[in-house]
């Protein structure tokens, strides 16, 4: 079963620094956890209304973490 995490995160400042993700990651503010896409998505909507959020000093990421495998 696929779920998702919802993630609230500080905007890095443009500084010519490394934008890898992997090797240095956004700051978290918040995470939430949803079993389904639908939910995610409703969540990642609550988080878009947010005012730091619509100034573009935070950003919202819906990330996949399991996959879903079909039982024959």
């Amino acid at each position: 079963m696929t779920r998702f995490l919802v993630v609230l995160t500080d905007v890095r400042p443009v500084d010519g620094g490394d934008r890898d993700e992997r090797a240095c990651p956004e700051r978290r503010r918040q995470v939430v956890g949803a079993s389904s896409r639908e939910a995610a998505d409703r969540i990642a909507g609550a988080f878009m209304a947010l005012g730091m959020v619509r100034a573009g000093r935070q950003r919202v990421k819906v990330i996949a973490i399991g996959r879903r495998h079909a039982r024959g």
